[in-house]
């Protein structure tokens, strides 16, 4: 089964923010080395960082016209930042993958879902 993992930052400290900075030069070790070997995991397939939340269009249509918003239609706190897929065995595999991510334990959540194979 293939999963995507969408990374949830929430509150999770970011490179480039005061917070990170904050982070000791081992914490962000820990964090970069992390990511690395999530990334090296047999069955990974490492998806891209994005853009921060405020730099999304929304788009919508309505009654035949394109509507475009700036920004998230999701919060902030609950924009994803980045995600990658996993061809696992079975969910709980996908769960324990899912744990290893470093925004899961730093203020974020991870959202586990199947694809869809039609």
């Amino acid at each position: 089964m293939k999963y995507m993992l969408l990374i949830h930052h929430g509150t999770t400290p970011l490179p480039g923010s005061d917070e990170w900075d904050n982070l000791s030069d081992e914490e962000k070790g820990a964090v970069y080395g992390a990511y690395k070997a999530l990334n090296e995991t047999a069955g990974v397939s490492p998806g891209l960082q994005l853009q921060p939340p405020e730099t999304a269009t929304t788009v919508r249509v309505q009654d035949g016209r394109t509507l475009t918003t700036d920004g998230p239609f999701a919060e902030m706190k609950e924009a994803i930042g980045g995600y990658l897929l996993f061809e696992a065995d079975d969910l709980d595999a996908a769960i324990e993958l899912a744990a290893r991510i470093p925004s899961a334990g730093m203020g974020g959540a991870i959202e586990v879902r199947p694809i869809a194979e039609w």
